[in-house]
Parts: C-alpha cells; sequence; structure tokens
C-alpha cells in the first residue's frame, strides 16, 4: 500500500506541475499582451501553447535528472527550491534556443522570461505547500514511514536518534528485531523478537521498510534478511556497520556486472566539472581585481605607512594533491619575530598592526589571493590552506583531514560561512570541508559566495 501511495503521489505531482506549466504560459500572455498593452505582432497564443506543448517532454526530463519527483524525505526545501529554479532556467533556454532554429523572430523574449519566472514560483510553491502539508500531517502522527530496524548496534542508536528528534523525515520507527535483546542506551524502542521472526512480523504489516543495521559478526546474516524482504515485498536499506568510513553519497561503479563503491569519489573528478569551476574561477577572480583593485590599492598604500616592510605577504601552504604553493595577503603583521611558521594565530597576537588588524577583520587581508585563483593555486571556493607544519600536526590527529586536498583550496568554502574560522574547531572546519568536497555543484558554489557577502566577510573570531 505505501509504494502504491508513492507512486500516486509522484504521479499527482507530475500532474500539477504540467498544470502549473499550461497556467504559467497563460499568465504570462495575459501579462505581456494584456497587461503590459502589448500586441501580439505575428504569433498567437496558440503558437505560443504549441511551443510549451514541444517543451513539455524537455520539463519531464529536467525534473527527472533534477531528482524532483524523489520523496521528500532527504531533501531539504532550499535545496528543492534550487533545483526548480535551474530545471527552469534551462527550460526558457530552450526555449530560446526552440525559436531561434525556427527562425522565429517575432516570438516575444519576454514572454518567455515571464513564463520562466511564473512557473519557477509556482513550482516552489507547490513544493512548499506539499511540505507544509506533510509536516502539518507527521506531528499528528499521520503519512509516516513504519520502519522495523533489523538488527541494533551504536550506528542504529544514530539512525533511530536522528528519524525520531526531526518528523520531517517522515519515519517512526515501530521496534527493531536481533537474536539478543540489547542494550539500546534508554531510548523507548520495542524489541520484536529474533532476526528469524522478521517474515512474520511482515506478513502482519508491522512495518512499511526494513533498514537493516548488523554487526560484523552477524553479516552472514544479510542475504537471508534481503530475501524475507523482497519476498514479502517490503524495501530494505543497509545502514552499515562501517557508516563512518562511506561519503554521504558513495558511488557504485560496475566492474563485468560487479558493484564496486568507491569511497572518495568526488563530482570534480568530473572532467566537465573541473573545466566549469575553473571557468568560473577566472572569469569570477579577473572581475573582482578589475572591480577591487581601486580598494587593493588603498589597501597596500595604508599597509606600507603602517608598517615597514613588504606590501604582500607570501607564505607556503599546501593545495592540491598536496602540492606547496605561496599563498599572498597583504601583510598584516610587523615584519620582526614573523617567521615563526608553527604558532596558531589568535586574536591577541601582539605582532599585528592596527591597520592589520582592521583588514584581518572585514577579510580584506585575503585579497591578493584573487592573483593565486588567476594562476591555478586556488579556487574562488574550497577548504582553506594550511601551512605544511600544520598539515603535519592534524593529519595525524584528524580525522579525513588529508582528504581536503582532493581538490583545490579556496579563499572562502562551506566551514567559512558557517562560522568555523579563525581559531575555531578543526574537526568541524573537516566536517564541512568534507561535505562541500562529496556534494559539490555549480549551484553550491553560488550558494556559498552569496553566503559570503552577507556573513563570511567580517571575522566574528577577530576583535578590533
Amino acid at each position: 500500500m505505501f509504494k502504491e501511495n508513492q507512486k500516486i503521489f509522484i504521479m499527482s505531482l507530475r500532474c500539477c506541475d504540467l498544470l502549473i506549466e499550461l497556467g504559467a504560459m497563460l499568465l504570462a500572455y495575459w501579462v505581456r499582451f494584456s497587461l503590459l498593452s502589448g500586441d501580439p505582432e505575428h504569433f498567437g497564443l496558440d503558437y505560443y501553447l504549441w511551443m510549451l506543448a514541444f517543451s513539455i517532454p524537455v520539463y519531464i526530463l529536467l525534473y527527472n535528472l533534477l531528482e524532483l519527483y524523489e520523496m521528500f524525505h532527504y531533501h531539504s526545501m532550499v535545496n528543492e527550491s534550487a533545483k526548480v529554479i535551474c530545471a527552469n532556467f534551462f527550460g526558457a533556454a530552450f526555449l530560446f534556443l526552440f525559436s531561434f532554429f525556427q527562425r522565429s523572430v517575432d516570438v516575444s523574449r519576454l514572454l518567455v522570461v515571464l513564463f520562466a519566472l511564473f512557473n519557477t514560483f509556482f513550482g516552489v510553491a507547490l513544493r512548499i505547500c506539499i511540505r507544509w502539508t506533510l509536516r502539518s500531517w507527521r506531528r499528528q502522527g499521520k503519512n509516516l514511514t513504519r520502519v522495523l530496524i533489523a538488527g541494533w548496534n551504536s550506528v542504529s542508536g544514530d539512525f533511530y536518534d536522528k528519524i525520531t528528534n526531526d518528523r520531517d523525515f517522515g519515519y517512526t520507527v515501530v521496534g527493531y528485531v536481533s537474536d539478543c535483546r540489547c542494550q539500546t542506551g534508554g531510548r523507548d524502542l520495542p524489541f520484536l523478537g529474533e532476526l528469524k521472526q522478521l517474515g512474520e512480523l511482515l506478513q502482519a504489516h508491522v512495518a512499511d521498510e526494513v533498514v537493516i543495521s548488523l554487526d560484523a559478526e552477524e553479516f552472514k546474516l544479510l542475504g537471508g534478511i534481503i530475501e524475507v524482504c523482497e519476498r514479502e515485498g517490503v524495501k530494505s536499506s543497509l545502514l552499515p556497520f562501517y557508516a563512518q568510513y562511506l561519503p554521504t553519497r558513495p558511488y557504485v561503479d560496475e566492474l563485468d556486472g560487479m558493484p564496486l563503491i568507491n569511497l572518495r569519489r568526488i563530482p570534480l573528478d568530473n572532467l566537465f566539472n573541473r573545466f566549469l569551476k575553473r571557468s568560473v574561477d577566472l572569469v569570477g577572480a579577473l572581475c573582482l581585481i578589475l572591480i577591487l583593485s581601486p580598494l587593493m590599492l588603498v589597501v597596500a598604500v595604508c599597509v606600507k605607512l603602517f608598517s615597514p616592510g613588504p606590501i604582500i605577504y607570501r607564505q607556503e601552504r599546501i593545495g592540491r594533491n598536496k602540492r606547496p604553493f605561496v599563498m599572498y595577503k597583504f601583510r598584516s603583521m610587523q615584519v620582526a619575530g614573523n617567521e615563526d611558521m608553527t604558532t596558531w594565530g589568535t586574536r591577541d597576537d601582539r605582532r599585528r598592526t592596527r591597520f592589520g588588524t582592521f583588514i584581518r577583520k572585514f577579510s580584506i587581508d585575503e585579497l591578493p589571493q584573487l592573483f593565486n585563483v588567476v594562476k591555478g593555486d586556488m579556487s574562488l571556493v574550497g577548504p582553506r590552506p594550511e601551512r605544511p607544519f600544520f598539515v603535519e600536526k592534524f593529519r595525524e590527529e584528524v580525522p579525513l583531514y588529508m582528504l581536503k586536498h582532493l581538490v583545490r583550496p579556496g579563499i572562502t568554502g562551506w566551514a567559512q560561512v558557517n562560522g568555523w574560522r579563525g581559531d575555531t574547531s578543526i574537526l568541524e572546519r573537516v566536517k564541512c570541508d568534507m561535505f562541500y568536497i562529496e556534494n559539490w555543484s555549480f549551484l553550491l558554489d553560488i550558494k556559498i559566495l552569496c553566503l559570503t557577502l552577507v556573513r563570511g566577510i567580517v571575522n566574528p573570531s577577530e576583535d578590533l
């Protein structure tokens, strides 16, 4: 029944999207040629409806590729909205190309833009309403997926805590089965029986989904549990005991029919993704250098006036593939006594100049790194690079620390816009860096750059 409800829900959502596209086109036509007092010079409404009909398969393909018809268990509303915006951007681009190849010079470009805006607005509004309705139902205990946990260990406990602390995930745990009654750490979780009783429980429609969470010594039972779930027509998911070693989105490769889990495949391994990111870095860095050149000139003069010494401070950092490079910054400290490469900078560092404290507070000292981006040593967005001494220190102390060197370091990053910069937790920074590396997308880079303008320029760990 649960699977059937899913199918009905997804089909209904697709139908609503089609109705929204039709309504958006009608509304765009009315606004363009009635509200704005324009006259269709050549094409009437029938032609635009024909364009829409021709583009519907493209929109269906885009929405499917962007996983907009997945269930809402795992995706945030921000992520969902970004996907709707992206789909409509490419959909509008298709309509422009369609009119170009049709040599339809009298097609209203404004109407196409209005259609894209209306379709985006109503598409996002629809999904917000659905989520709000589902959230309301779930808080009342309705529309919840009943989960049964097969096995129990520490990973099971973490999973249980996450889905019970947030009803928006849409799950409720009915209990667990195991060959022994386990200690659940005080969690209110019923013990339903042994693993061999799983088939009987599923026949009694106790659960809609089974999450298999076995310890290493129990893994020999995995095949039998999966067979029981498939025989009873119940979806099963695997929560491995080695989950801490897996990325958030493991990539499954294929070797002559055998699945091969790639533990550290990242989106930027893709040649097109790397080309796209590098192109954005080059264009963005050059534009910023041009726009900010008057500010950088003023800062350079002030650095020289406030203390003797070079304007630019050069420091060795470790970049992509663990290769060292020279990173540029406006000098913010006195030259004397600034050769120590093994001291962590703190807010009360007496080596700083008065002007240096100011430019560090507002991240102005980082501007010369735009030239590092042009050279290819850095990216606009990525994990922050560190000095060789601290790289060697943290590689032994902080799990996954060295994996940040799989991509180019950045001027700003996911850790920085979330407040983990300066004299803050290295462990939390690495968690943010790994999230960025494993979930990179063009839209995520744009989001980080926008958040940098809002909350990433002023450094909270620095005092004036």
